[in-house]
């Protein structure tokens, strides 16, 4: 069943070192998932998150605030 990954931020570098990290990991373990990044402040307000990068794996909040490991993004991906 494929995944759906939402990386919300505004752009910053910390939300595109995210967005690096997840793409990364999807590609290198063949993991079925669609990426989709979430730039709109508001749609971002809906999740109640406030501070960004954050990621969210089937409409769940995963990690907020930080950017994650490699060994980390795949550990919730499996």
């Amino acid at each position: 069943m494929t995944k759906v990954i939402k990386i919300l931020g505004t752009g910053c570098p910390k939300c595109q070192s995210m967005a690096s990290v997840i793409k990364d990991v999807v590609s290198e373990n063949n993991i079925d998932a669609t990426i989709e990044k979430v730039v709109d402040i508001m749609e971002i307000i809906k999740f109640n998150v406030m501070s960004t990068p954050a990621m969210v794996i089937d409409d769940v909040i995963t990690i907020k605030g930080r950017v994650p490991s490699k060994d980390e993004v795949l550990a919730l991906l499996n």
